[in-house]
């Protein structure tokens, strides 16, 4: 008995799947084709130096690696505008206001003077600090877990480092009592450090010999000079853009004299000085491209915790200890994390 079924035949139910098939998958390759297509938004930020381009090359060179590594390509992804104050505290405010008029997608202050200045002129546009002293007491951030407002980033233990630099520098010479120190530029996060310098000295016994800022070359020969006709038995300095960046300058210096120094960042004993005690510049640079990076996937920067560094490195240099005719004792080079012989 016939049936009003018509059976179609296999070879054409089966044509008719392949043609389906090809047919989806030609319209997910032009989905796909037209994504890729489709141009991607390039960032913009901006960064305020207090110092100088040449001064915080190396340190932004660590920060354009890591935006590397998180795919932001300056030039292809990535637009960075460039602000230097070259040390003259009084323009910061009209340079800030040169990158917020920009609109940028963020801005990276690399001192807490430089956030400040920011932060004075936008509430909007997210801010990313680097190695701000005291943000909370500056102003800058409601604390560090929760920040809260447009300003995140890390920060430092600048009231902490500063005794157990001068323990160690007193450790190392013999009939220590009289030290100099060597500070940058003033604000918050210089005064911070002084203040430190001086209750730690204090502590310790010791007589400190305070100098003008050295912000310039000039001004760096005139502190040295003071310093040596004051008869110190060493010397330390500050930590920040402006000192970091003369650090060469420094280091000479403090060899011509013949003066034991204790300095804040291993690039100083790396380069020539006779010991450091500190955190690193650059991993505060790439931690700041972290937060940046989130800041552009869409975190809000109230949002993300303030970090504070975890690991500090104590160098010693044998050969410029030799080059001044200082013998390191054994139980100062037994802490050492490192000894450049």
């Amino acid at each position: 008995m016939k049936t009003g079924i018509c059976h179609e035949p296999l070879g054409n139910r089966n044509k008719t799947k392949v043609l389906a098939f090809a047919f989806s998958s030609l319209l997910v390759a032009l989905s796909f084709s037209a994504e890729a297509q489709q141009p991607r938004r390039v960032a913009r930020i901006g960064y305020l130096d207090i110092g100088t381009a040449a001064g915080s090359a190396e340190l932004l060179d660590a920060f354009r690696k890591q935006m590397t590594q998180l795919d932001w390509i300056e030039g292809k992804h990535l637009t960075i505008e460039y602000r230097y104050a070259d040390g003259n505290l009084d323009r910061l405010s009209e340079l800030a206001l040169e990158l917020v008029k920009l609109k940028p997608d963020a801005i990276v202050g690399n001192t807490i003077l430089t956030s400040l200045a920011l932060k004075k002129v936008t509430s909007t546009i997210p801010i990313v600090m680097i190695n701000s002293t005291h943000p909370v007491g500056g102003g800058l951030i409601a604390s560090l877990g929760r920040p809260g407002g447009n300003v995140t980033g890390n920060t430092s233990f600048a009231e902490d480092l500063p005794g157990k630099r001068l323990e160690i520098l007193k450790e190392t010479i013999p009939k220590f009592t009289r030290v100099g120190v060597i500070t940058g530029l003033g604000g918050p996060g210089g005064d911070t450090q002084l203040k430190a310098i001086k209750e730690a000295a204090s502590a310790l016994g010791l007589k400190l010999v305070e100098t003008d800022s050295a912000s310039d070359h000039e001004k760096l020969l005139n502190a040295f000079q003071f310093v040596v006709r004051e008869h110190v038995d060493g010397i330390v300095t500050t930590s920040g853009p402006i000192i970091f960046a003369q650090r060469k300058n420094i280091i000479l210096l403090a060899a011509n004299y013949k003066l034991p120094a204790m300095y804040p960042q291993k690039e100083f004993a790396e380069e020539g000085g006779l010991m450091s005690y500190g955190n690193d510049f650059r991993e505060n640079y790439r931690l700041a491209a972290v937060y940046v990076d989130k800041i552009l996937r869409g975190a809000k920067p109230g949002d993300l915790p303030v970090e504070r560094p975890s690991k500090f490195e104590f160098v010693v240099n044998l050969k410029a200890a030799k080059e001044i005719g200082l013998t390191i004792p054994q139980r100062v080079l037994a802490r050492a994390d490192r000894v450049i012989r």
